[in-house]
């Protein structure tokens, strides 16, 4: 008869990296939303493409991929949700070294994706949504978009993990 083990170890930074892509994917809903909504006063001659569809439509083209509106809507959609999900999980994975307020940490957070995207890997990447390339308006509107999803990540992180912890 074999002999019979317990479960697997889990690495450390399991949980807290699904609780970060968990509370990361939520918090990108808000902050469509509000995209979307400060998108409209903006004005006109600046109301093109917000980044995430820009970015995916980029992305698309670089791939030789023919997206017809509402494929592109699908995929801009889609990859935002992701890339909120996976900022989220490395959130969860550092946060716990600051000991701030969850809705501070998660706003400072939410600033520094704002900024290794829009001032980083985007202009290195030569991408037309880069914040280099955009007016202060729509800066601004990304801006605030980003503190909105990091505070909602890191409120949405705290709540599941003392929920997940009350649980044990």
């Amino acid at each position: 008869m074999a002999h019979e083990q317990g479960p697997l170890p889990v690495p450390s930074f399991t949980f807290p990296s699904i609780i970060g892509a968990v509370a990361g994917g939520i918090a990108t809903i808000p902050m469509t939303i509000f995209m979307l909504a400060a998108h409209r006063f903006l004005p006109a001659w600046q109301k093109d493409a917000l980044p995430p569809e820009k970015i995916t439509g980029e992305v698309a083209d670089r791939t030789n991929m023919d997206l017809n509106k509402p494929e592109l809507l699908g995929a801009t959609l889609t990859a935002h949700l992701g890339y909120g999900a996976s900022m989220g999980s490395l959130y969860s994975t550092f946060a716990g070294k600051l000991k701030l307020p969850p809705l501070l940490k998660g706003s400072l957070f939410g600033l520094g994706v704002w900024a290794a995207s829009y001032m980083g890997w985007l202009p290195a990447g030569k991408f037309l949504a880069a914040g280099t390339n955009e007016t202060s308006e729509r800066n601004s509107l990304m801006i605030i978009a980003h503190l909105i999803w990091g505070g909602v990540t890191g409120v949405v992180a705290d709540l599941l993990a003392k929920q997940l912890d009350a649980n044990k």
